[in-house]
């Protein structure tokens, strides 16, 4: 009885620590992707930014995406790179009122995305 407590014990601190990790790990990922989002889309607002900028962040993000791939479903992930990709085109061309566009759509993208996969009641029932 008491090896079948603490067993189930254990397997409860496991369980509690694999969540805090995910969360941290989400978390500590997606704000740095806002970072970066948001120094791009300042430099987009004084029309500074090149397209070398905007390629560094979407490959920061297919670093990221690689290793946020084993927590969260590919598909949410995929959300991201379509605009990603439409702001660096648009970075490319010069038509940096567009490109401020899809940036702040991302930038909000970025700060919500942990929020969702938060372990809380709102989003277990």
């Amino acid at each position: 009885m008491i090896r079948s407590v603490c067993a189930v014990a254990g397997v409860a601190l496991l369980l509690a620590g694999a969540v805090l990790f995910e969360h941290w790990f989400v978390g500590h990922n997606f704000s740095g992707f806002c970072e970066e989002l948001t120094a791009l889309c300042e430099k987009t607002e004084t029309q500074s930014a090149h397209t070398e900028d905007a390629r560094a962040v979407r490959a920061s993000w297919e670093a990221r995406k690689e290793k946020l791939q084993v927590f969260l479903p590919h598909n949410d992930l995929a959300r991201i790179d379509i605009p990603l990709s439409e702001a660096v085109r648009l970075i490319g061309e010069g038509e940096y009122a567009f490109a401020r566009t899809k940036l702040e759509a991302l930038i909000q993208i970025a700060a919500s995305f942990p929020q969702s996969y938060r372990a809380s009641l709102a989003n277990i029932f």
